[in-house]
């Protein structure tokens, strides 16, 4: 097992994964930015090295300025989190040409799997059903041939990258080219890859992921699925576990085809495979995600496995102690707390936090990294905390969730928790009937969304 790791992100996750290497036994080496040396991920590690200026170019995305905070150091391995250099395989590579463990996927199965359109080739190729769309990435005349061939309307998508970036909903031959030059700039200055590949967009759909371990011995275990349909702009808002819209044989069919892809990937460590539900119910894979999901702590609940526990020893070498599929109990959900104005379309909120006080009491649990007088930087995301919560049935869990964000307190800052109560009392999410277009749906219905 190792003795040093360092966690090479920020935020709540940074503090998610120090606290799991300490109950290992290992120490925990921090990076920050000049914006955060007093953020709480610095504060809890063993040791803490300034990575560069405020922004994430600069500090959290240098692979130089990582691997140089872990070589200085004496790591032996790196944690990524979720986000920044978690899904990139120069990064993984750099990792191991200084004799530093990733604790994540190999960099030949991150190119496979990471990029989106040669993924869709390997699931095509392990029998997991797909969304029809382009034959790999497309330039605008691929992408005018298939959007003919399998009508509109369709999705532009990006080809690296995710959280929304380099998308576009496209409706007619008409709106094709300037949407395709709008997803290729965002992505290209997202991800430094602005190609694109096309797919239908199936609408209404919902959309559920399946969680995966891997360790590098051949075992596959399979953690059942997360419902992430409460989204805006591609960001997911709220999610849970189990699924509303899924049968016993639909999700098993998904867990094997996840399993069968994982074994022609040669998959090693943990990831997600997503996939859209149309409205015959029906599963298409959409992509798969290289790295440890902001709603895992939804699996970690029902299951009761560490996902960042088992991450770590499978990258040390371990054995799954378990595979096949993992036994799993009761319903929870997770809500994100972000740092925006929802009543300003979303405006980011940066700022003092000036009141923190987390949900108390049994079945709930704050994954976080503010607290009273910290800064909400305007350099990275928006989100502040989760507040992840489990209960015996999707009643009693949705129940407890109200209870727990009415607890919740936060000054200082606009955030979403009154959205978040919004829709947990909403009729369409308590019924579980609901889709990626919730939000649109239901935004004159919420009145969180209202103007002041």
């Amino acid at each position: 097992m190792f003795s040093r790791v360092l966690v090479a992100n920020r935020g709540e996750i940074a503090v998610r994964v120090i606290r799991a290497l300490h109950e290992m036994g290992i120490e925990a080496v921090a990076v920050y930015s000049t914006a955060e040396r007093d953020a709480l991920h610095v504060r809890m590690a063993d040791r803490a090295v300034c990575i560069g200026p405020p922004s994430a170019t600069d500090s959290y995305l240098s692979i130089p300025n990582v691997i140089g905070a872990a070589e200085t150091t004496s790591c032996e391995a790196v944690h990524p989190g979720f986000g920044f250099l978690s899904e990139n395989p120069a990064f993984v590579r750099a990792c191991e040409e200084n004799d530093l463990v990733f604790i994540g996927p190999p960099a030949d199965v991150m190119e496979k799997a990471g990029d989106k359109a040669r993924a869709k080739a390997e699931m095509r190729a392990a029998g997991v059903p797909l969304v029809p769309g382009s034959d790999g990435v497309a330039d605008l005349a691929g992408m005018r041939a298939a959007a003919a061939e399998i009508g509109f309307p369709v999705l532009l998508k990006a080809s690296a990258g995710g959280g929304g970036k380099g998308m576009r909903v496209v409706s007619s031959h008409d709106e094709l080219e300037a949407a395709y030059d709008a997803a290729r700039h965002e992505a290209e200055a997202a991800f430094g890859d602005g190609s694109l590949y096309l797919e239908r967009a199936v609408v209404p759909a919902r959309h559920v992921e399946i969680q995966v371990l891997c360790d590098g011995h051949g075992g596959v275990l399979t953690m059942g699925e997360r419902e992430c349909s409460i989204q805006r702009r591609h960001q997911k808002l709220v999610e849970e576990s189990p699924s509303p819209a899924l049968t016993a044989e639909t999700r098993e069919e998904m867990e094997a085809s996840v399993e069968r892809a994982c074994r022609r990937l040669g998959y090693v460590n943990a990831g997600t495979f997503e996939f859209l539900l149309g409205p015959s119910g029906e599963p298409s894979f959409i992509e798969v995600n290289c790295r440890l999901q902001v709603e895992h702590p939804v699996t970690e609940l029902t299951t009761g496995i560490d996902i960042v526990r088992e991450q770590v020893r499978i990258a040390a070498g371990a054995r799954l102690p378990l595979t096949g599929r993992a036994p799993r109990s009761g319903h929870a959900i997770e809500i994100r707390i972000n740092a925006e104005d929802p009543a300003r379309d979303f405006a980011p909120a940066p700022g003092l936090v000036t009141r923190f006080r987390p949900p108390l009491g049994p079945g709930v649990r704050v994954d976080t990294a503010v607290v009273d007088g910290a800064r909400i930087p305007p350099y990275y995301d928006s989100m502040i905390a989760k507040v992840i919560v489990r209960d015996d049935d999707r009643p009693a869990a949705i129940a407890r969730a109200i209870r727990a964000l009415e607890e919740l307190e936060v000054e200082g800052i606009p955030t979403t928790r009154e959205l978040a109560l919004d829709i947990l009392r909403s009729r369409e999410f308590q019924g579980g009937a609901y889709s990626t277009s919730y939000l649109a749906e239901m935004h004159d219905r919420l009145p969180s969304l209202r103007p002041a």
